[in-house]
């Protein structure tokens, strides 16, 4: 049985209930007149009223298709009606579906008007595939007014196996619901996404060792020179290891951003904005000795002609193989890259600069690195310490064995 609560019933109240069991919240005002809140995120409008000595309660119509002005007028004439003793039948539920622009169309216009004007190419290819794999599928024919918080808990759910796409999924929905309001399309405050809990993101934490390294140079030298990865291929992974750089970064480098002379790439569209990023020695070394294609901007260039390579994946799935690193991801490059940097001191601070963190928390996620690097340091110079402090006691102890018993 719902929950009963009293308040003046208005347009914010309404658009800002939310509830974990259903609740009817009858208006203050108006005597008979509610709201009933569902958890899945509906919010009706019904009325109550005794005639001839029974209570009726009937449905006005859904908040979003009705506001709650609207739903109050309505409400004070079925009430009139009822208790003059008329009949009231309830709100035809097809009468009150509402019959506007479909998820479909949202979705359209939203990719047109918005990702597409505002987002970079990764965020729009993204935004894409979340649509057309997952929220069209389930509910590109539902119109917008209509889509429940139900509807998109069981999505969410069904996707339950793959964490990171379905919080992706309601991300992607939340932005559209979002602009849908924005635009007008629905009333404010409807967004059935709001404050919708996500799934933990599973860890992955993966370090290339000094071994694993050294392993995964040897094979991208054997590569360059006897195939299973363009030079182009194998010139992105050696960078992706020597700077620390995203993937998009590396693949989308122009020469016009590569500065030799002064060691250090220009990045003007990286993710978190403008960006240098210094070139070692190393680095260097892999742009110098990488041919230049005429009338071909790009560092690292495909196949089809004035392009830049697009994909690692396919090369890098054959290299990771016969370096024995089949668990290593591309992303995995640049944490080891940081590993490597915490290692030989570097502080947090200054690796978040040099890998292009806005956020002091992105870089935190190295925290226990440091930490462990701490410790390290910290028992190699007790053990400095203690080999004098105990020096002593061991000279004893190998006087009395040389005298025996």
């Amino acid at each position: 049985m719902a929950k009963l609560h009293h308040r003046s019933i208005s347009k914010r109240m309404v658009e800002g209930l939310e509830v974990d069991e259903d609740t009817i919240f009858w208006d203050r005002e108006l005597s008979g007149f509610g709201v009933r809140a569902y958890a899945s995120g509906k919010k009706v409008y019904i009325v109550q009223a005794r005639a001839k000595g029974k209570s009726r309660r009937v449905t006005v119509g859904r908040h979003g298709v009705l506001t709650a002005e609207q739903a109050r007028q309505r409400a004070a004439q079925m009430i009139t009606r009822i208790k003059a003793g008329e009949e009231v039948s309830p709100t035809n539920p097809e009468a009150s579906r509402p019959e506007g622009p479909t998820i479909a169309a949202l979705a359209e216009r939203y990719l047109t008007e918005h990702v597409a004007v505002r987002c970079k190419q990764k965020t729009v290819e993204l935004c894409r595939l979340m649509l057309k794999n997952h929220i069209l599928p389930a509910l590109g024919d539902v119109p917008i007014e209509a889509v429940e918080r139900k509807q998109i808990a069981d999505l969410h759910f069904r996707l339950r196996d793959r964490p990171a796409t379905a919080n992706h999924v309601v991300a992607v929905l939340s932005r559209m619901f979002n602009r849908a309001e924005a635009w007008e399309l629905v009333p404010e405050g409807t967004n059935p996404c709001r404050s919708f809990p996500k799934y933990k993101a599973r860890k992955h934490e993966r370090f290339l060792t000094e071994e694993e390294f050294r392993r995964l140079g040897r094979v991208l030298a054997d590569a360059a020179n006897e195939g299973g990865a363009s030079k182009y291929a194998v010139a992105a992974l050696r960078l992706l290891m020597l700077t620390g750089c995203r993937r998009g970064e590396i693949l989308s480098l122009r020469w016009i951003d590569v500065d030799l002379e002064a060691k250090v790439l220009h990045l003007a569209d990286s993710k978190t904005g403008p960006r240098a990023v210094p070139l070692s020695p190393a680095a260097a070394r892999v742009l110098s000795d990488l041919p230049r294609v005429a009338g071909n901007p790009w560092v690292i260039v495909s196949r089809k002609r004035g392009t830049h390579l697009r994909n690692l994946n396919q090369s890098w799935d054959i290299i990771r193989r016969r370096a024995g690193l089949e668990d290593v991801r591309l992303h995995d490059l640049r944490h080891s890259w940081a590993s490597r940097a915490l290692a030989l001191g570097e502080s947090l601070p200054m690796i978040g600069r040099l890998l292009g963190h806005t956020q002091v928390e992105t870089t935190a996620r190295y925290a226990h690195l440091a930490r462990d690097s701490v410790k390290e340091s910290a028992a190699k110079v007790a053990a400095s310490i203690g080999a004098d402090l105990y020096r002593h006691r061991e000279a004893i102890e190998a006087a009395r064995h040389r005298a025996g018993p």
